[in-house]
């Protein structure tokens, strides 16, 4: 079994990707100080996701964030006007790369000419991948998603719609094509499917890591399979 990048060596690269292609079209190259000011938010980025996995938000402080990025107080509210809004951003960044990577996933089996069903058991396989990369990220998600006193919790409502989206956009076509019946509910099938990868993958990485990926991805397909497309996996 391949060894799995640690989340605090893999997210910040990660992190890069998603900021460079949130805004779409062709990214200008950047100048020297703009480089320098990326760098130093993903520091501050991967070590507020360590930490607030560690510990939870509330018990984590700036100074702390600081030191383990290895940069000033200041230099964390230069970049972010406080916590709160350091965290919005992680979330923000931290789901755009989920959803890009579900939709990578889908495009990819249609480009190669399979059915929605597939393109959805390609977007387990590809959230499962996700969440066994970047763990602490995934279940600072999960946490939040139950807490509703939130200052971020409209910021925690776009970046999930952006992720389900993903997932009904497939559903839809399912439909169109005949795939499924016309009577699924779409919006709850989606949630419903989205949920089930979050649970299972943290319950895998929590409690039977030693599963391989493969072996995790077939029991979910199989439910898919059976369950909505109403056929058997091969």
């Amino acid at each position: 079994m391949s060894a799995r990048p640690s989340p605090t060596t893999a997210l910040p690269e990660a992190l890069r990707a998603a900021h460079q292609s949130s805004g779409g079209g062709t990214i200008a190259p950047m100048d020297s100080s703009n480089t320098r000011r990326d760098a130093t938010r993903l520091k501050l980025f991967e070590a507020a996701v360590t930490l607030i996995a560690e510990q939870g938000f509330s018990s984590t402080t700036v100074d702390e964030i600081a030191e383990r990025a290895g940069v000033a107080k200041g230099t964390v509210y230069y970049n972010f006007a406080s916590k709160n809004v350091l965290f919005e951003e992680l979330l923000r960044h931290g789901i755009e790369m989920l959803a890009t990577s579900l939709q990578a996933a889908a495009e990819e089996v249609a480009d190669g000419g399979g059915t929605r069903i597939d393109a959805l058991d390609a977007m387990i396989r590809a959230g499962l991948d996700f969440i066994s990369r970047y763990p602490a990220l995934t279940q600072l998600y999960v946490a939040e998603l139950w807490r509703t006193n939130r200052a971020w919790q409209s910021t925690l409502m776009v970046v999930r719609e952006r992720a389900i989206t993903v997932v009904e956009d497939v559903l839809r076509e399912a439909v169109a094509r005949e795939e499924l019946s016309e009577e699924i509910d779409i919006p709850l099938t989606a949630s419903a499917l989205f949920g089930m990868v979050l649970v299972a993958a943290l319950d895998w990485q929590s409690y039977q890591p030693d599963r391989s990926l493969d072996d995790v991805h077939a029991a979910l397909s199989r439910l898919l399979q059976g369950r909505i497309s109403g056929r058997p996996s091969q």
